[in-house]
């Protein structure tokens, strides 16, 4: 029996990197040489894990020398401006979110970067981000974490300029104000909380584990729709506030890339993402591979940077 299973999940294999080879193949287009793979995430974490699990399943589907490289800092913006003055030629892509391209890029005004300035190439996942507490808390609505507000002043983890934004704007529309402390990281703030340094945090899908066992809770989705896991949870909208956390992870390369290039990359992406063995890795972490490519993606982009801009109004 065990040998049959070895030669089904090779012969899968086997067909996982035909297909994405054939895909890739397709366009026409090689690269020149080794593909940078700038990444934008601290290494060791599960934005890493993706990134570089993409980068092999590129690498054994097509062949094509990709070499993971971490550039970290300012929410994706030092990726970006590493990237963005490289050759447009396919030999330099970056893994960084969307909020990197939106509320980022628009708070580092001076660093010039507009979504413009990349080819985007296509989301690889998005983010289950929710509100979330330890259930020891006793909190099983959000409105008894309102009332908790009410009789004392909780501490509310975030880990981005964007996010701080949106909690004081969920605290301006409930009536109270959190006490916002923001760390780097999802890992930072759920270990916060944990740890009780932290009442409640945004989370995005790492609490899955926690939210499964009973240890955590989640009170409100962040995002634009309910949380998959916990769909019964209001979200910001429902709770006074029009913005949201939705954000994927996504691939981009330097602005007036050629079109067979951007095909070739964005289909060899999408195949690991989807079938390859970094596939396994997003459905457990985030729920599943989410790809959004061409005109919608720059769509996307672009709309996320204006959007950036009306929050941060909203705030001051």
């Amino acid at each position: 029996m065990k040998a049959i299973l070895k030669t089904f999940a090779l012969t899968a294999a086997l067909s996982i990197v035909s297909a994405a080879g054939a895909v890739a193949d397709g366009t026409g287009w090689k690269p020149s040489g080794p593909i940078k793979m700038i990444i934008a995430f601290a290494a060791g974490g599960g934005a890493d894990t993706q990134a570089r699990l993409i980068a092999d399943d590129i690498q054994a589907a097509t062949g094509w020398e990709v070499i993971p490289e971490q550039v970290t800092g300012k929410g994706g913006v030092n990726a970006l401006l590493a990237l963005k003055d490289m050759p447009a030629d396919g030999t330099a892509i970056a893994m960084v979110v969307t909020e990197s391209l939106g509320y980022n890029a628009a708070a580092a005004g001076n660093a010039g970067i507009v979504p413009s300035d990349f080819a985007g190439l296509t989301t690889t996942a998005g983010f289950q981000m929710g509100v979330v507490a330890k259930a020891d808390k006793g909190w099983s609505s959000f409105a008894d974490t309102i009332a908790a507000a009410k009789e004392g002043n909780l501490r509310f983890g975030t880990m981005s300029p964007k996010l701080s934004d949106l909690a004081f704007l969920l605290g301006e529309a409930q009536g109270v104000e959190f006490n916002i402390v923001q760390v780097a990281g999802g890992k930072a703030v759920m270990n916060g909380v944990q740890a009780g340094d932290m009442d409640l945090g945004f989370m995005a899908g790492i609490q899955g584990k926690g939210v499964a066992s009973g240890d955590l809770v989640n009170l409100a989705s962040a995002l634009s729709e309910p949380l998959v896991q916990t769909p019964d949870a209001p979200t910001l909208a429902d709770l006074g506030v029009q913005f949201n956390a939705d954000g994927y992870f996504v691939f981009v390369a330097p602005g007036g890339m050629d079109t067979a290039a951007r095909d070739a990359l964005t289909a060899a992406i999408v195949e690991a993402a989807n079938n390859g063995k970094a596939s396994a890795m997003i459905e457990k972490a985030f729920g599943g591979a989410v790809t959004i490519q061409g005109s919608e993606l720059d769509a996307l982009l672009q709309s996320d940077y204006e959007a950036a801009s009306e929050l941060m109004q909203a705030v001051q």
